[in-house]
């Protein structure tokens, strides 16, 4: 986890609140954040908007972004798998891992057996540039039930992702907010497109091997 605390004058103080108050409201009846969950998943998502958006400026010649590095065995989620590396912070998990390949560069590096590169492939993009347009036409926001998220705001999700065989076109996609792209991949939620083209989310499944707890009254068999 990454610890952050400061103090802001009046005015920064203002400013932050208003950027983050839009994004901190409730997205949905099912919604049960705190008020503080909420400011700091909207403080992240306007971060990910500004990495997105390029107006930052550059370093070393590319535009600030999240730099992952990760074996296949990883991003496949085989058992045993180690964590992937991601860029001044922590290792992540696997989850995390596929839902950030969703949407994003991808280049291949080969290495020896001493850990020394011997061949780097091209960058390919996965979801390209016309396919988002025509996304954005589409969806115009997070297709979550009950998120107003815009365009802007998300990220193109692969109903079946691309690494398990899945196309990248726009049967097979759908925009995700930052939170609700979350919920998906590390979340255990699954969401599923009807035939008439609406949506049905399905929350992680029970425990079915999980023994029911007995009450006070009840006697083991």
């Amino acid at each position: 986890m990454l610890w952050i605390r400061g103090v802001l004058d009046p005015e920064g103080g203002a400013v932050l609140l208003t950027a983050l108050e839009p994004l901190a409201k409730r997205g949905g009846k099912a919604d049960d954040r705190r008020l503080d969950r909420r400011r700091a998943d909207g403080l992240v998502e306007m971060a990910v908007r500004v990495l997105d958006g390029g107006t930052l400026p550059q370093r070393g010649g590319q535009r600030p972004h999240l730099q992952v590095t990760t074996t296949l065995e990883t991003l496949l989620q085989r058992c045993g798998a180690p964590a992937a590396d991601l860029e001044l912070t922590l290792p992540i998990s696997a989850g995390a891992v596929e839902r950030l390949a969703c949407d994003c560069n991808v280049t291949r590096i080969l290495l020896n057996a001493d850990s020394q590169v011997i061949d780097v492939g091209r960058t390919t993009r996965r979801i390209r540039a016309s396919i988002r347009r025509a996304l954005n036409v589409r969806d115009r926001g997070c297709r979550w039930p009950g998120c107003d998220r815009p365009a802007s705001y998300t990220s193109g999700h692969h109903l079946k992702h691309w690494i398990k065989g899945g196309s990248t076109d726009l049967p097979n996609l759908v925009l995700l907010c930052h939170r609700h792209h979350w919920m998906v991949h590390e979340g255990a939620w699954q969401m599923v497109r009807t035939e008439d083209g609406t949506y049905v989310t399905v929350p992680p499944r029970l425990d079915l091997f999980r023994q029911p707890t007995r009450g006070p009254d009840e006697s083991a068999a």
